[in-house]
Parts: C-alpha cells; sequence; structure tokens
C-alpha cells in the first residue's frame, strides 16, 4: 500500500509536469516614429504573430499626430486647414496633455516647438534671438491657446501656433501596444519604443520579473548603465539632454541647456536626466520631459503631490558634482548589485 501511494504520488507530480504550458517567446522589431522599437511578448498556446496590427498601430499614430506626415491631421492643423476633425487618439493625447501642462505650471507644453527650433535645439530654422524675438515667438507659445471642441476640430486663438506631441506621442504609442497585447490575451510582455517602456506580468521563462537597465548620462560614447530596476505592470521614460551645454569660462562649472516654455529664453539648468515610472507611458513620457525644464526644487515639490509617479533624477549640485534623487518608491526597485 506505501509502495502504490507512493507512486501514485509520483504519476500525479509526472501528469502535473506535463500538464503545465509551454511558453513561447514571441518578438517584433522594426523602426518606427524616428525610431526603433523592440517588443518581447509571452504566450502560453504557440506562437502569436502581431506583426501586422503593430504595424497598423504605428501607421494609425503617424496618420493622426506626426508632424513629419504633410497630410497628418496635426501637419493640417499646424498648417491652418479648417475643419480637420481629428480622430480618437489625437483626443486622448491631447486631453492628457492639457492636464499635465495644468499639472506642471506649463513646464509641458507641446506648442513650444517654436522657440525649441529658434534656439538651435531642434530641427527647424533657427534664428538670431534677442529680447523682442522672444515676446513675439511667446505670443504662439502656450497650450492654454489651444482648445479641443466638441465637433472633434482644434481651435487656436492665435492661427500660426505650432502643435507637436513628440515629447508624449513615443510614450503613447507604447500604451496602444500594450492595449494590443491585452486584447490578445497576453499577460507577459515588455515593450520598448525609443527607450520607454511598459512591462506586464513577469518574465515567464525566467520566472523573474522584467529588469531593465538606464543609461549613464555622461557617458557620450557608447553605453554604460547607471541602475538597473525590477519592472512588473509599470511604464518608465526617461529625458535628458545632458550632450547639449556649454562649460563657464570662469568657474569652469558644466552647465546644460534647456528651453524655459514660461520665459522662452535657455536656462542654465543643472538636471541632467530624469526617468519616471507611471501607470502609463504617456504620463511617464511627459513628465520626464517636463522635469527637464523645471528647476530641481519645483519638479521635486510638484513629485510629491502627484503619488502615482516615482522619479529618478541625476543633476549637478552647485559645485558642478553629480547627485542622484530617487523616490523611495524608485528605490525600491532598484536591483542590488
Amino acid at each position: 500500500m506505501k509502495r502504490f501511494f507512493y507512486l501514485a504520488i509520483i504519476l500525479m507530480v509526472a501528469g502535473c509536469k506535463e500538464s503545465a504550458p509551454e511558453i513561447t517567446r514571441n518578438e517584433s522589431h522594426g523602426a518606427a516614429l524616428g525610431t526603433t522599437y523592440n517588443l518581447i511578448y509571452l504566450t502560453t498556446n504557440g506562437s502569436l504573430d502581431l506583426q501586422q496590427e503593430i504595424d497598423s498601430t504605428f501607421g494609425a499614430i503617424n496618420r493622426s499626430l506626426s508632424t513629419y506626415i504633410p497630410e497628418s491631421d496635426i501637419s493640417r492643423i499646424n498648417k491652418g486647414e479648417e475643419g480637420v476633425k481629428v480622430d480618437s487618439m489625437f483626443k486622448e493625447v491631447f486631453n492628457l496633455s492639457k492636464s499635465i501642462y495644468d499639472k506642471t505650471g506649463g513646464y509641458f507644453d507641446p506648442t513650444v516647438g517654436l522657440l525649441v527650433n529658434a534656439w538651435g535645439f531642434g530641427a527647424g530654422e533657427q534664428m538670431e534671438m534677442d529680447s523682442s524675438t522672444v515676446s513675439l515667438l511667446l505670443n504662439r507659445v502656450g497650450f492654454d491657446k489651444v482648445s479641443l471642441l466638441d465637433n472633434g476640430t482644434v481651435k487656436k486663438s492665435v492661427p500660426d501656433m505650432y502643435l507637436e506631441f513628440n515629447a508624449i506621442a513615443k510614450g503613447y504609442s507604447i500604451d496602444r501596444l500594450a492595449k494590443l497585447m491585452d486584447r490578445h490575451g497576453v499577460n507577459d510582455y515588455l515593450l520598448e519604443v525609443g527607450g520607454e517602456l511598459v512591462a506586464k506580468g513577469i518574465n515567464q521563462l525566467k520566472q523573474k520579473e522584467w529588469v531593465v537597465g538606464i543609461d549613464d548620462p555622461q557617458v557620450e560614447e557608447g553605453r554604460e548603465l547607471k541602475a538597473t530596476i525590477r519592472l512588473e505592470d509599470r511604464a518608465l521614460a526617461s529625458s535628458g539632454n545632458y550632450r547639449h551645454f556649454r562649460i563657464d569660462e570662469e568657474t569652469g562649472k558644466k552647465y546644460v541647456h534647456t528651453i524655459d516654455p514660461i520665459t522662452g529664453f535657455t536656462k542654465n539648468a543643472n538636471t541632467l536626466a530624469v526617468t519616471i515610472l507611471a501607470d502609463n507611458c504617456a504620463t511617464a513620457d511627459a513628465y520626464a520631459t517636463a522635469f527637464m525644464a523645471m528647476d530641481l526644487d519645483e519638479a521635486l515639490k510638484l513629485l510629491t503631490s502627484q503619488k502615482d509617479l516615482e522619479a529618478y533624477i541625476i543633476y549637478l549640485d552647485e559645485n558642478g558634482e553629480t547627485q542622484e534623487f530617487m523616490s523611495p518608491g524608485f528605490e525600491k526597485l532598484i536591483v542590488k548589485n
């Protein structure tokens, strides 16, 4: 009887092992939105080819939000075409941008592209800048001067204002891809577009959480990780302009050039890089951009009021020495060496 009992247990265990689902790693890589993407999604019922739907998602986002496509909705709006009725994606990005614009006191501003170009930090034409020119350009800057009407059209109080959602579109695209995965019942995935990430579930092949690295902003050639974190059911976005800097000839201090959307002038910001964790990647993307433009104390004050955000900020102190700030929730996710 005892031998029979042990045999029954062994057969039960063997049966459990045989019935355990096989995990398939599916991958998709390519170029989109002016950058690259790398998608990993795990399935238990064989391979799943979502490439056509992935391409379709990027195509829809481009037709709505790309300033590089002349026929896109946003390009037509920027050219002054009237009666352009935007789609649901445009509305989602617009409304989220408006909310974050308000919460950051205007430091996240999808109309600031005119100033970025004029100061020579964008793809547009650089201008000779003085207080008079800045004042004129500021009349065409400010997301509070743009509204989305009930009929789905965009109204600009200043006709020649320029809209672009580049600082939120990458994050939004990952959120759309995450919804695609969810619709197909995929419970474990790691999605990356241009360095922004969304992770859900765990890496079932290793039975561990997804682990991602954060680049060191002061390594100008190649890539070196500053930190490694565990990421589960969260979105991550980073921003940095640490390679656009000047050295003060008198003090030798290194300053990063940032456009202040409030004053219209460049400012000597000491923040080198910001990484934000949020519930969705569009939100993380937008706040990472805003925190780069804000003074550090303003960013930390805002962070304490936004309980759904976690942050990792690399900055230079008053002596030019590199310092780090991590919110408690972010620090808990750090993978210790």
